[in-house]
């Protein structure tokens, strides 16, 4: 005899994991930052941890555990904080164009990687496209650069260590594409006409946005 109690709990209990997990996606598919950057966009936003925690509906003491490090929030919670993040810029009109980098630093694909390294302390920078005359043909990361020094690879070249899965959006992308895009990919490159404008990192949008 079927015991359909007990089928009914455990299906019951896998659409309840379900919806948390499609909801766990949803929210980290729109919100560009972390815990770790909550208390950078408060500042930039001018609020005090009183006044985050009220349009959170949260403590303040919690708002203050998570910013030290010292507290890993609830999935409601941490929704409550992200959500409250992110209705300040609900009214943002701003596009890609308005929050790129203009003035982007690059590297050739035969660059050494001792050049990269020099061109990222210089302009403290983390990532950088590669280029082949005029096109971009990858990028690379602090962590692609240390892996290569790990392994002792010091005479291996930018096109030895670059990534060539790119993301191009056009001037006119929304900062919630841009948002999403960042999820997943460490830049994004705004290309008009095959041309390179600029490129928008998660710290573009933090400066930009929140900085209003």
């Amino acid at each position: 005899m079927i015991d359909l109690s007990s089928t009914f709990i455990k299906s019951l209990d896998n659409f309840i994991l379900i919806g948390i997990f499609i909801n766990c996606s949803i929210l980290s598919f729109k919100m560009p930052y972390e815990l770790k950057d909550i208390k950078e966009i408060r500042k930039k936003a001018g609020l005090t941890q009183g006044q985050l925690s009220k349009k959170a509906g949260v403590s303040q003491s919690l708002i203050a555990k998570i910013e030290a490090g010292r507290l890993d929030p609830t999935y409601n919670k941490a929704q409550k904080i992200f959500q409250a993040l992110d209705n300040l810029t609900k009214t943002s009109e701003l596009k890609a164009e308005d929050v790129m980098t203009k003035k982007v630093v690059s590297v050739a694909r035969r660059s050494p990687i001792k050049d990269i390294i020099k061109k990222m302390r210089k302009y403290s920078i983390s990532q950088m496209p590669v280029m082949e005359e005029d096109r971009v043909i990858g990028y690379l990361s602090e962590s692609s650069v240390l892996e290569a020094l790990m392994q002792d690879k010091k005479n291996i070249q930018a096109k030895d260590i670059m990534q060539d899965n790119l993301s191009t959006v056009d001037k006119n992308a929304s900062v919630e594409l841009l948002s999403s895009l960042l999820r997943f990919y460490p830049m994004v490159l705004v290309i008009e006409k095959g041309k390179l404008l600029g490129i928008v990192t998660k710290s573009d949008i933090i400066k930009n946005v929140y900085n209003r």
